[in-house]
């Protein structure tokens, strides 16, 4: 008996173009890279350890990490606001997303920044023109890091608000019931049944917003913070040598984005563990 005919798959020829086109430009690439005498690959190295650049750095993971906890705080409030059953509660959560999510977070630092023209004094104590127990002047108060911090932090307050959002309603509601019926309170209910089951949905979106917000941070140097890209700033401000700078930049942040993608994969693989066993038990 004859075997089965072969069938002969046919050439595509646009592939093979495809290919070839993006080895050209590849290639063209590493060309310009090695050859451009613009990139200045001297000076790139003379100031990647640079102290300037280097304390930029410090200052820019410092600002991501304070400006997540503070999102990932707010974001968990407002989350729960708004799933909450008091309207009032969830129209306060409701209009705090849309107010920072809606307006640029330039323009939000930038307002922060100048919050001393509209409050030349920070009080507290009993509202209109009551009596003050604390007043504070306002260019103390509000200083280049406190209105970066507010102005990224409000603002990854509100994605985060929706990211946790969504990740908690992604818990089956029969969860809850269960953890009712075992006699867990309310905050036992969120906080060792909910939340640990919604973070396999939260991980992936959460990595991303830090990843985002690390380079986000490149925007507080309009408020003269003296992070990684106002380092750099100041430092080709004063040689010209703007584009090697601006390299020495691009790679330090590839190297810090390098870092958090990898712990994000190792935290994603550690919250997956449980769903990729049952995913492999039914199939």
């Amino acid at each position: 008996m004859a075997g089965a005919p072969e069938i002969h798959k046919p050439t595509n020829v646009l592939r093979w173009f495809g290919v070839a086109v993006v080895s050209v430009i590849c290639a063209w690439i590493v060309y310009q890279i090695f050859v451009n005498p613009g990139f200045q690959w001297d000076i790139v190295g003379s100031y990647m350890l640079h102290p300037s650049v280097l304390s930029g750095i410090v200052q820019t993971i410092y600002l991501t990490i304070l400006v997540m906890v503070l999102g990932i705080i707010i974001g968990v409030l407002l989350a729960v606001m708004r799933l909450s059953n008091d309207p009032l509660l969830a129209f306060c959560s409701h209009s705090f997303v849309w107010f920072f999510r809606g307006t640029p977070v330039l323009v939000q630092l930038v307002f922060w920044y100048n919050f001393g023209t509209l409050f030349p004094m920070i009080e507290f104590g009993i509202p209109f023109d009551g009596p003050k127990f604390i007043e504070i002047p306002a260019n103390v108060a509000i200083s280049s890091f406190t209105a970066a911090l507010l102005g990224l932090g409000l603002a990854e307050g509100a994605y985060m608000g929706e990211i946790i959002r969504a990740g908690l309603m992604s818990v089956d509601d029969g969860q809850t019931e269960a953890s009712k019926a075992l006699g867990h309170r309310p905050w036992q209910t969120f906080w060792v049944v909910v939340l640990p089951q919604a973070m396999k949905a939260i991980i992936p979106p959460t990595g991303n917003q830090v990843i985002g917000m690390l380079k986000y941070t490149s925007l507080a140097s309009i408020v003269a913070l003296p992070e990684l890209m106002h380092s750099i700033e100041l430092i080709y401000a004063r040689t010209f040598e703007t584009v090697p700078m601006l390299i020495v930049a691009a790679v330090w942040y590839l190297i810090m984005v390098s870092v958090l993608t990898v712990a994000q994969h190792f935290i994603e693989k550690h919250y997956s563990k449980g769903w990729r066993r049952q995913e492999q038990v039914d199939g």
